[in-house]
């Protein structure tokens, strides 16, 4: 294993470039390994792996963690690992690891959360879950709410659907697979009961000991280990007692089954354990954990307690201190009470990692510069590419033939709030009634404030969260530590403001009042606990309520819906990219960039094909409209609606050709999203069957498809020029280049499971090997007359990541970047800069309307020789030189001075990298 028995400092290094490997019980460490020498191959530094910490059994992604001491056994266990990391050193590959800080699975296999369920506050790892035990509502006090009944309590009792069984002396609560730990002081009556029927004096004794044994409301530490320790040797008395004495064994069967029989005892007992079973919509309303979204199966961890970052994280930080890992990226850390408290233990556990967060940035806002991190897992990029490609005029354009073809006239900004406030009433309303719970308690304490109902407490909170334009603030209040800065106060400003006006009904005061708690004017235990928790809430509210629902309401231009975006702004401007990337140099110069990742709504290359849409507007309307009259015959009455089939048509534009199953799949999920018409919880079963018909006969009807066909094929190339354009400016913008797997051919999936298919890497292996065979010249020509196979995509990765590797320099924390400004009439269609005065990128968009004239267009190219690592072509600089020189001969230019020569790369890393010039 690499770097297994030296300092980290010696071994960490930043990665040049990131390829992330989606594992699972299909893709296993195995398969991994047989993928390593093709990413040494195509340039890649450090392989990106999802969460391979123990998950629940069957997990297809990682994220749900049961165990942070163990190697997940259905990737390969420990013995996989190793053998995983091996071969990566062997390649002198790094490796970074997906965490997972904010949550855990609550499935039967996590020893910690079983062990709270079955002594309640008591619980040696009570605290490590964030659990509400002093809950407002009396029959939740001191338990667990789980939501995993089919129906009402009452009902499944009476169909005989839970009953309690045994295996050996560990009896369970059984509800069809899922199955529940029973409560030590609980099993009193039903030892009692065995002891009658054996007769056994020594069971009626620990039947007797068993009810002594502390309430589980305690949360005194000696007293819970006590517990615990009296518990388990009641067991082990027990234990031996039915090996002993077999007739024991009988008589508790036998009472068992006298208990199952009986309602009511069973009942009682059911009463007397530390959660409530419950019928499974009960969650949205009377949930006592704070969960990861709306996820029942995923609850909060108390990440700011040091010992359970210590418990959570011992094995991570051992391979980090080793150098297994290179370094990790933070999933979700706007869950976490305190994002920076966490970051710092991080970063002091590990100073030399490389560590980027999952946090998600709107348009104008920045990562916080005082976090101990390399920055973002690129969603900022990506959406700052997105809209680099949509043609503003044409999209302001498309904004009117949406709205007059589907008659949808509300804003982005009232889409977005509508479905924000009915995702915080609806499906995380037990959030905002903790929350309220809080606040009724804090106005309690305050004369001007006491007399705010808590119904009108809760819809200030559900609207004040739902005008928050971020996905959270980071204020922070301790008795010994209080921050905040001045853009929280913008933003909570802002969002309060934005409340008032949207709800004049309810009282300003009381806006006001949280305004002032929100921003530390009011302060105390309460008041701080209030902060920390709205924050831990804005950010579910923003992503279930936009992510996963005005993205597959609002659909304008579906490409600008992806996560971080803002589907209701035209577009960026050329300025607003430079001005972007010299920020980051200055302030996170190796920040992770990615165009495309197991989250996003649509692969990269999808959304630069759509984005052409906004080049021809007209075209398009023309089409849209056209497609829905032919097309009507096969709807069902007023199914599909027509922002569904607007939303159909542009999918189909996007990811074609795309196969009947795979595109009623997706616009099940995809509808289910909206939750306009059915959804997840309440299926329209009607609009979802005549939703797929209108599939099945529009790809049968030959004249529609081949009017699809060419409408796509029209502007297929145009979307490949995008796609080489993106994927360049991410390779050579400031930061680290983030491939998703199988990307480095033309992609286009969909939404997961989507992007999780298998991934043909026989054929791109090959495909490579093709390309490294050739000069630079003849690969450039192969790649454009093979264009349809995605050879010039990878051909484009292949030369950039290369020159990272042999130009480190020119990338790094040190480099520059600057503008490269061209002049003349299509001077809008073109973006170039220079790195650390080496380096230059030369790409174009609206390459449709461009239609390959550049008018004259001419960049100002830096003295010196400048060879083209795509086409191997040289040109002098020192004088303007034509844009159609330098793109003629392929879509986009990546330049650099002088010579070609490495900057001492080790050679053993990159066997056969290097190609003839």
């Amino acid at each position: 294993m690499r770097g297994t028995e030296q300092p980290a400092q010696e071994t960490m290094r930043t990665p040049l470039s990131t390829y992330r490997l989606q594992l699972h019980a299909g893709f296993t460490f195995s398969q991994a390994i047989a993928t390593a020498e093709y990413l040494c191959d195509l340039g890649i530094s450090h392989v990106y792996s999802s969460p391979y910490l123990q998950a629940g059994s069957g997990s297809t992604h990682g994220y749900d963690v049961v165990d942070h001491h163990r190697v997940n056994a259905e990737l390969g266990g420990v013995e996989g690992h190793e053998a995983f990391s091996r071969k990566l050193g062997e390649l002198g590959l790094g490796q970074v690891l997906d965490i997972v800080p904010n949550h855990m699975s609550v499935d039967r296999t996590n020893r910690m959360w079983w062990d709270v369920l079955e002594n309640g506050p008591s619980s040696r790892f009570a605290t490590f879950f964030d659990i509400d035990w002093n809950s407002a509502e009396e029959k939740l006090r001191d338990k667990v709410l789980m939501p995993v009944l089919g129906d009402q309590y009452g009902r499944v009792l009476e169909r005989r659907e839970i009953h309690i069984d045994r295996d050996g002396v560990q009896f369970r609560v059984r509800y069809g697979e899922q199955e529940f730990p029973v409560a030590p002081r609980s099993l009193y009556g039903l030892l009692a009961r065995a002891a009658e029927l054996a007769p056994s004096d020594t069971l009626n004794f620990l039947a007797v000991s068993f009810a002594r044994l502390p309430a589980p409301d305690s949360t005194d530490r000696s007293v819970q280990l006590a517990r615990h320790r009296d518990k388990q040797v009641l067991l082990g008395l027990l234990q031996r007692l039915c090996r002993e004495e077999e007739a024991i064994c009988r008589s508790i069967d036998e009472a068992l089954a006298e208990l199952n029989g009986n309602i009511d005892a069973l009942d009682e007992i059911l009463n007397a354990q530390n959660f409530r079973l419950a019928y499974w919509r009960t969650s949205d309303q009377e949930l006592g954990y704070r969960r990861f979204f709306d996820v029942n199966s995923l609850i909060g961890l108390r990440m700011e307690r040091e010992y359970v970052f210590e418990e959570t994280h011992e094995l991570i930080l051992y391979w980090l201190d080793k150098g297994v890992l290179d370094g990790v990226r933070i999933d979700h850390p706007d869950g976490l009470r305190d994002p920076k408290q966490y970051l710092e233990r991080l970063r002091s556990s590990s100073p030399h990692a490389w560590i980027v967060v999952e946090k998600i940035l709107e348009p104008g806002e920045w990562l916080r510069q005082d976090w101990p991190v390399q920055g973002t897992s690129g969603y900022d990029f990506m959406n700052l590419c997105n809209g680099l490609l949509v043609a503003p005029d044409g999209l302001r354009r498309i904004d009117a033939i949406y709205r007059d073809f589907t008659n949808e006239h509300e804003s982005y900004a009232d889409v977005m709030f509508e479905k924000k406030s009915k995702i915080a009433q609806e499906t995380l309303a037990s959030d905002v009634n903790r929350l309220a719970n809080i606040f009724v308690a804090i106005c309690e304490n305050n004369r001007d404030s006491r007399d705010y109902t808590r119904a009108q407490i809760r819809r200030a909170i559900r609207n004040v969260a739902a005008c928050f334009d971020i996905y959270r603030t980071y204020v922070v209040w301790t008795p010994d530590r209080q921050e905040i800065a001045e853009e929280d106060r913008e933003h909570i400003g802002k969002a309060i403001e934005e409340a008032k006006r949207r709800k004049p009904d309810i009282d300003a005061g009381l806006f006001d009042f949280m305004s002032d708690i929100l921003t530390l004017k009011v302060t105390g235990k309460l008041e701080g606990e209030f902060v920390a928790r709205f924050q831990q809430f804005t950010s579910p509210i923003m992503a279930k309520g936009v992510e996963d629902t005005a993205f597959y309401t609002f659909n304008r231009l579906t490409s600008l819906n992806e996560v971080g975006g803002d589907p209701g702004l035209d577009g960026n401007s050329v300025e607003q990219f430079h001005a972007y990337n010299a920020h980051m140099q200055a302030t996170f110069p190796t920040t992770m960039l990615t165009l495309s990742t197991h989250d996003t709504k649509r692969a990269d290359d999808v959304r630069a094909r759509i984005a052409v849409l906004a080049e021809m507007p007209g075209r398009w309307a023309a089409k849209v409209k056209r497609w829905s009259r032919v097309n009507a015959k096969y709807r069902t009455g007023a199914y599909p609606d027509p922002n569904t089939e607007y939303f159909l048509y542009q999918t189909l534009i996007g990811a074609w050709p795309i196969a009947e199953d795979r595109l009623k799949q997706y616009m099940q999920k995809a509808m289910r999203e909206a939750k306009r018409i059915t959804s997840w919880l309440a299926n329209n079963q009607a609009y979802e069957d005549a939703l797929n018909r209108f599939i099945e006969q529009i790809l049968s009807d030959a004249a529609f498809v081949a009017e699809v066909e060419s409408f796509v094929q029209r502007i297929r190339r145009d979307g490949c020029v995008n796609s080489l354009a993106q994927t360049l400016l991410k390779c050579t913008s400031p930061g680290v280049p983030d491939l998703y797997q199988g990307a480095e051919l033309w992609d286009y999936s969909l939404v997961d499971p989507d992007n999780r298919r298998p991934v043909d890497y026989d054929l791109r292996r090959n495909m490579l090997a093709e390309l490294r065979g050739f000069s630079r010249e003849d690969a450039a020509r192969f790649a454009l007359a093979h264009f349809e196979q995605g050879y010039p995509k990878l051909w484009v990765i292949l030369q950039a990541l290369q020159l990272r590797y042999e130009r480190p320099a020119s990338f790094d924390q040190s480099a520059t970047y600057e503008p490269l400004l061209p002049a003349g009439s299509k001077a809008d269609h073109v973006i170039a800069y220079v790195r650390s005065g080496d380096v230059i990128t030369v790409v174009a968009r609206f390459p449709h309307r461009l239609d390959n004239n550049w008018s004259g267009t001419v960049l100002p190219l830096p003295p010196g020789k400048w060879t083209d690592r795509m086409t191997g072509r040289v040109h002098a600089g020192g004088a303007q030189i034509r844009i159609s020189t330098l793109l003629d001969d392929f879509p986009v230019a990546l330049l650099v001075r002088d010579s070609e020569a490495t900057d001492g790369r080790d050679a053993r890393k990159t066997p056969g990298r290097d190609l003839a010039a």
